[in-house]
């Protein structure tokens, strides 16, 4: 009797890891199929993809929702709140800018694929690849700190050759693309793409700040 009066009053363990570490997984999920989806050319093929990546997103908007409930909830957090809502945003944003990039190609249709897109699609699929391994190393901190900080620095680095490749790519799309729509429609894409990059690296700047509170 005593125990259970007692347990009604401490605190719950927190499921901050378990739902970081699941987004992570719908964010490598989406890149996954944002992949396939910039290597096919079927308009029914694209939309097919658009709306998977469109469920994935919606995967991740409710986990993220369930991690701020948690944070209203919950009486001992690992983190600062305010560092876990950080780091809980910038997941979230990497999974809108890949949503928002599929649903580009979908709509506008381009009549061809550029290999530029494909490039930056590679370079945020490691993005989502190096963030879930940073979300399975977060929960022992201190043990894996080292491990954290190398992911933090490949996210930067990634960010960087992103931004290489954005503008390389819009280099040649304004000295080799005669149809002005097409033009419109692949700087759109890429940019998306670019914005991606952009945001996978604030998941490294708020892992960047966990570190240096915590490790």
């Amino acid at each position: 009797m005593n125990n259970s009066l007692f347990s009604r009053f401490t605190p719950k363990e927190p499921k901050f890891f378990s739902y970081l570490q699941q987004t992570s997984e719908v964010l490598v999920k989406a890149s996954d199929l944002l992949i396939e989806m910039l290597q096919c050319e079927g308009k029914e093929k694209r939309m097919d993809f658009y709306h998977l990546i469109k469920d994935e997103e919606r995967k991740g908007d409710k986990l993220s929702h369930e991690i701020f409930e948690e944070l209203s909830t919950s009486f001992i957090t690992p983190f600062d709140r305010e560092d876990i809502h950080l780091l809980a945003d910038s997941l979230d944003d990497v999974l809108d800018r890949i949503n928002s990039c599929a649903k580009r190609i979908a709509i506008y249709k381009p009549k061809k694929n550029v290999a530029s897109t494909l490039k930056l699609g590679k370079i945020v699929k490691q993005d989502a690849d190096s963030i879930r391994e940073a979300m399975k190393e977060l929960e022992s901190l201190r043990k894996n700190a080292s491990q954290l900080k190398d992911i933090y620095k490949k996210l930067h680095d990634l960010e960087n050759e992103g931004d290489d490749v954005y503008e390389l790519a819009i280099i040649d799309l304004f000295e080799n693309e005669k149809d002005g729509i097409e033009l419109i429609k692949t700087k759109e894409i890429l940019g998306e793409l670019e914005k991606a990059t952009d945001a996978a690296e604030k998941v490294g700047k708020s892992l960047k700040t966990i570190i240096v509170k915590y490790a």
